[in-house]
């Protein structure tokens, strides 16, 4: 075993790494940029090396940085995690070029898998089922475009070296070819510096199902059976669960032996998943399932297969790479239970999943047990940036069934308590809690299917998170007097008015319908307060306790919440539910856009990727007018309403900070 392990990477996959070296004894090392310079994963590790500025291509992807804080301190073994340059195959070979043992398969194994044109080509001569498509050598539009044709629509533009879903677009008609093709292209070259595509046949009902393979160097290769992976927004997964709904053994022993044959072709070590999309349009079929890629590391989702095996997958990786052969043959490898996994993100589900930034002024996961596990990479006060992935946790159960593996994850997600950043709780509960998830009746398009049932359209404030809102304000205010002078008149909280009965106002703006509520406080002098709330009056009272939980008595409902104040913005955690509004003060001044439509703004810091338009030009409401790449991934920014271009303050390439006035327009000539 290695004495230190150097981790490549950053964030949950770091810690992560760090928990299975520690217990084997290892010591570990990180790696950080400037903006992680107080990230748990450094804080974690035994030694930390600054490696550069906060853009991941400015320090995670330099691999020369990487190999010269390894061989500073002295670290035997490097750990790639996933993502960054787990999949390099030159980083692969820089470490043993510097004697130092990559914790990986070999650089030409990689390579194999990295190229997805050639990868498929491996596989037909392999006998391993494939997804009709072109992955010629010739990058032609016009060839591309011709084979899209004879495949026939809808079909799927990938970038050959992707993953994550960048660099994938869907395209369902011819005329919608061209812009996908470009925009796949540039995503490609951004994320892995390499423009080069493939074109598939996109089916209709498609199942994302994936096999866990691991081999060693004596030449033994088993798989730790399947992993469903069908629910994805943005051709990315954020539900995970093992084993596959409704896998028969048949189709479980066909998808191994495939995925062993793949990896034995190209003489692969180590971890991998074989990913294999499967047509379930009338259901799950031996003869319908098909290779899609191989991931040549440790995935997000590995968890789940740990959970239903048992087995420290990080430290199988470990042991591998030491040259010790796997600790466990197909044949004592079973199946326990049910484990399901939920990836929490930092993004708004109501527009389009849009990534967010910002500082967690609350972050309170579940309790950890046998039956529950948390992977993160973040705590409390942690900032989101706009420089990495913005996911904040894995919330990982596991029962001895799917029903029960299902009522654990609403639970979890219930209890988990996060502010201070938009988060998927809510929506990751409305998946779990659908009927259609619940019967295993999945498919990748699910989330789309559903759009309605999973993100309804924002409503109203309900008046019982109201409710909490206004009292912790009270509770606070009252909290505040009795540190004051008690015989000040302004020390006084009953709302004391001269010939009128005491009473107070509270005023906020709803983030879900932007409506203005204002709350009338009254005073009754038996104790608490009498709120009149938009659907009646209600009587509360109530604490908060030392951890900052409030304790509420709401007309006799007793409950718990937490209620975080980030400047104007209050967010109100309770029951499971997260909901936003803004306190308004009435002495403050008021900014009004009188500006018909509104205004272009950047919804997030990003990089302007390309303008679409330029000053003069007549758009219509919804025309793209420029892509801005944020967090990984391309946004496109579109027209408000019909208008002019006035003026674009910025080009391609230059950096905005949320919230820049992007587009300039003329103003209404009838206004």
């Amino acid at each position: 075993m290695f004495r230190k392990i150097l981790i490549a990477n950053r964030g949950e996959i770091a810690c992560r790494v760090m928990r299975t070296a520690n217990r084997l004894g290892a010591a570990t090392v990180a790696v950080y940029s400037e903006a992680d310079a107080g990230a748990m994963h450094v804080a974690m590790a035994d030694e930390a090396v600054l490696i550069g500025p906060s853009p991941a291509q400015e320090s995670y992807l330099l691999i020369e940085k990487i190999i010269a804080a390894a061989q500073r301190t002295g670290a035997g073994a490097i750990h790639p995690g996933y993502g960054f340059l787990a999949e390099n195959a030159a980083f692969a070979e820089a470490c043993a070029a510097a004697f130092i043992t990559f914790i990986g398969p070999p650089a030409a194994a990689i390579r194999a898998m990295g190229e997805k044109a050639a990868a498929k080509s491996l596989m037909v001569k392999a006998n391993v089922p494939v997804v009709p498509g072109y992955h010629g050598d010739d990058q032609d539009d016009a060839v591309l475009f011709q084979a899209a044709a004879e495949i026939g629509y809808p079909v799927l533009i990938k970038a050959v070296s992707g993953g994550g879903g960048k660099g994938m677009r869907q395209v369902n008609e011819p005329g919608g070819f061209a812009n996908a093709l470009k925009g796949a292209r540039r995503e490609g070259l951004s994320s892995f510096g390499d423009d080069k595509v493939l074109v598939e046949k996109y089916l209709e009902r498609p199942r994302h199902i994936e096999i866990q393979i691991f081999a060693d160097q004596q030449g033994n290769i088993v798989h730790l059976f399947e992993r469903d992976c069908s629910i994805q927004r943005r051709h990315q997964k954020v539900i995970e669960e093992a084993p596959a709904p409704g896998m028969t053994p048949e189709m479980r022993r066909s998808m191994g032996d495939a995925a062993v044959a793949a990896a034995r072709a190209i003489g692969y070590v180590g971890a991998g998943t074989v990913e294999f999309i499967a047509d379930v349009s009338h259901g799950l079929s031996e003869d319908r399932f098909y290779f899609m890629e191989m991931n040549t590391r440790l995935q997000v989702e590995h968890p789940v297969t740990e959970m239903i095996t048992g087995q420290d997958l990080v430290e199988w990786q470990l042991r591998v790479a030491a040259g010790e052969p796997l600790p466990m043959n197909q044949d004592n490898l079973v199946i326990d239970g049910h484990a399901v996994e939920a990836r929490i993100y930092s993004e708004n589900p109501q527009k389009n999943f849009l990534p967010a930034t910002g500082t967690l002024h609350r972050l309170r996961p579940p309790k950890e047990g046998p039956h529950l596990r948390v992977d993160t990479g973040v705590r409390e006060g942690d900032e989101v940036t706009m420089f990495y992935d913005p996911m904040i946790a894995k919330l990982v159960v596991w029962d001895r069934d799917r029903a029960s593996a299902l009522r654990r994850l609403l639970d979890g997600l219930e209890r988990y308590e996060i502010a201070g950043v938009m988060t998927n709780v809510n929506f990751l509960a409305a998946v779990a809690a659908h009927p259609a998830f619940a019967a295993g009746d999945l498919e990748t398009g699910f989330i789309d299917k559903y759009k309605g049932d999973l993100i309804p359209t924002p409503g109203p404030i309900p008046d019982q998170a109201l409710a909490l809102a206004c009292l912790d304000l009270l509770l606070a205010r009252k909290g505040h007097a009795a540190a004051a002078d008690p015989h000040s008149p302004w020390a006084r909280v009953d709302g004391w008015r001269l010939n009128d009965e005491g009473h107070d106002e509270l005023s906020f703006r709803d983030d879900g319908d932007g409506d203005d509520i204002t709350v009338t406080v009254h005073y009754p002098g038996a104790g608490g307060y009498r709120l009149a709330l938009p659907g009646g009056d209600m009587l509360v009272n109530g604490e908060v306790d030392e951890g900052g939980t409030l304790w509420a008595d709401l007309d006799g409902l007793r409950v718990s919440a937490a209620v975080v104040h980030d400047s104007d913005k209050v967010t109100i955690l309770s029951g499971g539910r997260a909901h936003r509004i803004a306190r308004i003060d009435p002495m403050a001044l008021r900014d009004y856009d009188l500006e018909e439509g509104g205004k272009v703004t950047a919804p997030l810091p990003g990089k302007i990727v390309q303008v679409h338009v330029e000053a003069g030009a007549v758009v219509k409401k919804g025309d793209p007018l420029l892509i801005l790449e944020a967090m990984k991934m391309e946004h496109t920014i579109a027209a408000p309403r019909d208008a002019v271009i006035a003026a674009i303050p910025f080009a391609p390439g230059e950096q905005v900070d949320e919230g820049t006035e992007l587009i300039l327009f003329e103003a209404s000539k009838d206004g």
